[in-house]
């Protein structure tokens, strides 16, 4: 029996703590304690700031002048807003960069590359010098640092492989690292060289893996924490469904996704931050050449899954598509607020070996790669 029983207070009005009296009662009853805290302490910040003593509201256009002077010289000069480069020349041309306080989805079907390249983009991010939080819902650490190392190595140039006649620089092999039998020599050598990462990365990276023991809450209340004790600038969520969704506020189908999404994206603008959210794409058969090769082919809008919130709550939708098996790959732009829609571009795609990169365009060709 519940300790409350009374939803109406006098009269059959309904009082204001009704709503609590009705989640205390569900706790009595069995239910989650965490849930009705987590509620509480909304409904206490609704109030604090419902409560405070607002000097003004809004930005004035005619009087507040001043402030948005102060605030184009922060921009200017970098301090509060902030344009990371792509790491892929024409993509970052398409869309000019990414920018602070937007929410990016990445899409593709499962295992064609897109948390690979997603993850070169953070990675060139922390290069520029932001500081990254990526949180890793399927990877454990050490693969999700492998990764990243064997990236910066191939950025590097470490190594020279030979690929169907041509040579490229390449990084370490990423699965010799990954199972610690890198030969005496270039074990020693991918040593010296993960020693010397902070003459690479101007920023830093933050990794919160599915295998960290404390990493069993991830909830946009616990990324909203790591982003300020981490001081990050760009956040990569992989994937968004692997979240703990918001509570369903509408019970449709779909609501709990679509309020996290929209919550997410919010979030980044409160915050400053980039956020990358990584999605599957819509499966199917696939079509293959008469050699049997996967024809590449980027998924269209549509084909975003688990939600359309995603769609159009991104700044920029970029789909991907690769084929690891033949070294080649294309990202696209299927969604930009300020243009490059349609834009494709050509990828080299050898993760294995570090090598991440846009085709050269003129005489440089995919052809040139031997593909």
């Amino acid at each position: 029996m519940s300790l409350f029983n009374d939803k109406y207070g006098r009269n059959g009005v309904k009082t204001a703590d009704s709503e609590f009296i009705q989640r205390f009662n569900r706790v009595q009853e069995g239910g989650d304690p965490a849930e009705f805290f987590e509620w509480l302490t909304d409904v206490a910040e609704r109030s604090k700031m419902r409560t405070s003593v607002r000097k003004s509201v809004g930005t004035n256009v005619v009087r507040d002048v001043d402030k948005f002077k102060t605030e184009y010289e922060n921009r200017k000069t970098g301090k509060s807003f902030r344009i990371w480069s792509s790491k892929f020349p024409a993509l970052d041309k398409a869309i000019g960069g990414y920018v602070s306080s937007n929410m990016y989805v990445v899409y593709g079907k499962s295992g064609r590359g897109k948390s690979a390249i997603t993850l070169e983009e953070v990675i060139n991010c922390a290069v520029q010098g932001a500081n990254v939080l990526i949180w890793s819902m399927e990877m454990g650490w050490f693969e999700v640092l492998v990764r990243i190392y064997v990236s910066l190595s191939g950025d590097q140039g470490v190594a020279i492989t030979e690929i169907d006649g041509q040579q490229m620089e390449a990084g370490f092999d990423s699965r010799a690292v990954r199972q610690g039998k890198l030969s005496e020599e270039f074990e020693a050598a991918f040593m010296d060289f993960i020693k010397k990462l902070n003459t690479i990365i101007a920023g830093s990276i933050t990794v919160r893996a599915v295998d960290d023991q404390d990493f069993d809450s991830r909830t946009l209340r616990d990324l909203k924490a790591d982003i300020q004790q981490t001081n990050a600038d760009v956040v990569m969520i992989d994937p968004f469904y692997y979240l703990d969704y918001e509570s369903n506020s509408n019970k449709t189908t779909g609501g709990a996704a679509a309020d996290t999404s929209k919550k997410m994206r919010r979030l980044a603008g409160t915050m400053g931050v980039v956020i990358f959210a990584i999605t599957q794409a819509g499966e199917d058969d696939g079509a293959v050449d008469e050699d049997g090769n996967r024809e590449i082919k980027l998924p269209k809008r549509k084909d975003v899954m688990k939600t359309s919130a995603l769609l159009q709550d991104a700044a920029v939708l970029i789909p991907v598509d690769t084929n690891a098996k033949e070294g080649r790959g294309l990202i696209g732009v299927n969604k930009g607020r300020d243009g490059g829609e349609d834009e494709v571009v050509e990828i080299v795609y050898l993760p294995q070996i570090g090598i991440i990169k846009q085709v050269a365009s003129g005489a440089t060709a995919l052809n040139d790669f031997g593909f």
